[in-house]
């Protein structure tokens, strides 16, 4: 039997790469590389492969993750109820548990077409930028709707109306490869309809967003800002057409602007204000930080309805139960790699670099000594983001701003674990609103900046496109 290296190199001729004395980049795996979380790295892939705790997580505080994961998996109740320390759900909300979003802590999908609710999908609202709201903005990075707020919800307790209804239609989109092999592409169209308190402004922006993956979070925390911004600066200094930018957004405890990390265009700075807003919109749950229902001043019978708040005002989501929720979400572990010596995944890894994906999926960080829970601190990861915000052209836009992102502009997503998703999830929907039935439709998505890259791909024969997915599928 041939060694692998001249496996590779025949493999490697095969898809068009390079000649034998021209060798690819990468002939093996670098060093640890199955490892994409570190130390932190779990090794099972089965449909429970993103709810595990990191590797290195001592049994000591292993206590603290399980009692996170139940909070986070159990359903809140309506208030008045006997379960208090659960109790204030809505009035108006999306879901009644983290889980139903980020299922088995994985990713969410578009509605199907006789669902009830969008559950694991939600629509973002907000209006035009203009000068009189100049301090929203700079604390919100929006103007929200001015009757239904920032975000449509769809569910409500008894005697409130729910906001409105979802739906989601799709046309189809061709795409033509250069060996002739066509994709129709599904571009989706959002439709909203029973409206509960009157029409939107009718200037009202729409973005459906779908909950990502919970996994590696502490760990992208963890990387150093220096890291990041040195992303931004060597991008500029390459004039190839890729200018991926830092969002500047919010800090709600520090009362100033910091670097955005978290949400599809990184809009939230760290995961606990992530947490926090998502218990505010997505279940109607108070918090030290947000301590009012998400009701606008037109939604009276939100506003008077009743809530899980105690006798002296404290929270419906206690500061511990934030610290526990916050604690289970910075340690879910990141599952390690497959068949990361495989000569079709090694053919794709290059294909990947060949394209041009690394630019903006950057692929490693060393995360900062000085992390959030001692297990992320020093560790060598493998996320393949950058964490900024890149303009992915028109196809994509969903023409709303979030404090420095344009309409235009996502953050680029970390690839870790998406091999998995269909394992773990039971789809392959991928993108901030589902509309990619599988990966090689989220990479023909690719516009703006990403557009030379999504050519290059095109270009890929089947031989060549096997080997690429090959290569994500085995993130």
């Amino acid at each position: 039997m041939p060694s692998l290296p001249l496996r590779l190199c025949a493999l490697f001729m095969a898809l068009g790469l390079s000649a034998c004395d021209d060798a690819p980049r990468f002939t093996q795996a670098e060093p640890g590389e199955a490892k994409s979380g570190g130390s932190a790295t779990v090794r099972k892939s089965d449909q429970n492969a993103f709810s595990l705790p990191s590797a290195n997580l001592p049994p000591s505080r292993r206590v603290d993750f399980s009692v996170g994961n139940s909070f986070f998996r159990s359903p809140w109740v309506i208030a008045p109820s006997t379960t208090t320390a659960r109790d204030g759900l809505g009035p108006l909300f999306n879901t009644n548990a983290c889980q139903n979003c980020h299922i088995k802590d994985g990713r969410g999908h578009a509605p199907e077409p006789d669902a009830a609710s969008a559950t694991s999908m939600l629509v973002r609202l907000s209006i035009p930028d203009a000068p009189p709201y100049a301090k929203v903005i700079e604390r919100l990075g929006i103007v929200p709707e001015p009757v239904y707020g920032g975000q449509l919800q769809d569910m409500s307790v008894p005697g409130v109306a729910p906001e409105g209804k979802v739906r989601v239609d799709y046309s189809a989109v061709p795409v033509r490869f250069k060996d002739g092999t066509v994709v129709a592409l599904r571009k989706p169209s959002l439709q909203i309809s029973q409206l509960a308190y009157g029409p939107m402004h009718p200037d009202t922006r729409f973005s459906a967003r779908v909950a990502p993956p919970m996994i590696g979070l502490g760990l992208l925390e963890a990387i150093p800002e220096a890291a990041i911004l040195a992303n931004a600066e060597a991008q500029a200094k390459a004039h190839n057409g890729i200018a991926g930018r830092p969002n500047q957004v919010w800090d709600d405890v520090q009362q100033k602007t910091v670097l955005g990390r978290f949400g599809w265009k990184a809009g939230q700075p760290n995961l606990n204000q992530q947490n926090v807003h998502a218990f505010s919109g997505d279940m109607g749950l108070t918090t030290s930080l947000l301590t009012s229902d998400d009701c606008t001043a037109a939604q009276v019978d939100c506003k008077r309805s009743s809530n899980g708040n105690g006798p002296d005002g404290e929270p419906e989501v206690s500061d511990n139960i934030l610290r526990l929720v916050l604690f289970y979400s910075r340690n879910l572990a990141v599952p390690a790699r497959r068949d990361v010596n495989s000569p079709q995944v090694l053919a794709g890894k290059n294909l990947f670099f060949q394209a041009g994906c690394q630019s903006c999926h950057t692929p490693k960080y060393t995360t900062s000594a000085d992390a959030a829970e001692p297990e992320l601190a020093n560790q060598v990861i493998r996320p393949y983001t950058d964490l900024l915000l890149h303009d992915m052209g028109e196809g994509l836009a969903d023409n709303r701003s979030e404090f420095k992102a344009s309409g235009r502009d996502w953050r680029t997503p970390p690839l870790w674990g998406i091999g998995l998703t269909e394992t773990v999830n039971g789809h392959t929907q991928f993108l901030h609103d589902g509309r990619a039935r599988n990966l090689l439709e989220a990479v023909l998505w690719h516009g703006g900046e990403a557009q030379a890259a999504q050519r290059q791909v095109l270009a890929f024969n089947a031989e060549q496109r096997a080997a690429l997915l090959a290569f994500l599928n085995s993130l």
